[in-house]
């Protein structure tokens, strides 16, 4: 019997736990040829996911659960249940229901073939969402594809089934700012898709919003790309060149018409211009930059509250 940890981010999910537990236990009842052990991550809640989750532990023995000191965010909650996984498969999936759990026997059912390492899912539509939400996830994957050499698949979800040594090969990466959907692909590995039609949250609302998305997007970028400095660069050459031949423009009008160069609007438009440019060139290295130094910090990725996990004879927190 194959044993198949979930691992499910939590954060101020006190309504969801219980209604994705009862659907998950009806997938259990199909799925009688394998063990379903319940990894919940709280990531620092303030309501009460841990309360909840402490009780749905004392009532079911394959349910575990970490608690982080503080709000880390979902990349760390899905490193920790990496680190703290057992079996020879894991899934990690949403405890809101948009990951519809009605999804795990097909891809059971794919992974037995033994063509594929790994399941992953995509959403078929972005039905629910507000039309610039679901414009702005559009254009972000078709930017990744563009920037990137990481074959992204369209709207595809966290939601996946892997074997444990594609989970090693997570483990064994070291980033502290981590895009886990780039480090899905990034592994390589056999994998397939499997499409689901987007689903409503079970209880409560989203935690992300479009700020949170947009930083999302840009550490997402950042982490798979150099091309917005390679843009920079680009940029700077054709400034350059545009400069040479403006003023080889001038001196040639000078020489041979004899008008003097003048124009305070033109230039103070050009020095205005040129000082942006340079802001949002700083910025975007200043970025770079910036994820080096926390790189280098060497800081835990998270740190554990409360578990009912016996963490003496567990893996070591990973130390990114």
């Amino acid at each position: 019997m194959k044993t198949i940890t979930v691992i499910v981010p939590c954060y101020n999910e006190e309504l969801t736990i219980n209604p994705y537990f009862a659907a998950m236990q009806a997938i259990e009842a199909v799925c009688p040829a394998y063990s379903f052990h319940y990894l919940f991550v709280d990531d620092g809640s303030t309501d009460q996911t841990l309360s909840v989750l402490e009780k749905l532990s004392s009532k079911h023995s394959n349910v575990q659960y970490l608690s982080f000191s503080r709000n880390f965010g979902k990349e760390a909650a899905l490193v920790a249940g990496l680190t703290y996984s057992q079996g020879e498969w894991v899934i990690t999936m949403d405890v809101d229901l948009q990951h519809p759990p009605r999804l795990i026997p097909l891809m059971i059912k794919e992974m037995e073939t033994e063509q594929y390492d790994m399941i992953a899912t995509q959403r078929q539509n972005r039905q629910g969402e507000s039309a610039i939400r679901a414009f702005l996830s559009h254009k972000f994957y078709e930017l990744l594809r563009l920037m990137t050499d990481i074959p992204f698949c369209q709207n595809e979800t966290d939601f996946r089934l892997m074997d444990k040594p594609i989970v090693n090969s997570l483990l064994a990466l070291q980033e502290v700012h981590r895009f886990s959907k780039g480090l899905f692909n990034w592994v390589g590995y056999r994998k397939t898709y499997l499409s689901f039609p987007n689903e409503k949250r079970s209880a409560g609302d989203s935690k992300w919003n479009l700020t949170s998305l947009f930083t999302y997007s840009i550490e997402g970028i950042l982490s798979f790309s150099q091309v917005p400095l390679d843009i920079i660069a680009f940029i700077g050459f054709l400034v350059f060149i545009l400069s040479i031949s403006y003023a080889i423009f001038l001196a040639i009008r000078t020489l041979l018409f004899g008008n003097p160069t003048s124009g305070w609007t033109s230039t103070i438009v050009v020095i205005l211009a040129m000082g942006g440019l340079q802001m949002l060139s700083l910025g975007i290295v200043g970025k770079y930059v910036g994820k080096t130094f926390m790189e280098s910090k060497k800081r835990p990725l998270y740190f554990i509250q409360k578990t009912n996990l016996d963490l003496s004879s567990q893996k070591e927190p990973r130390k990114l």
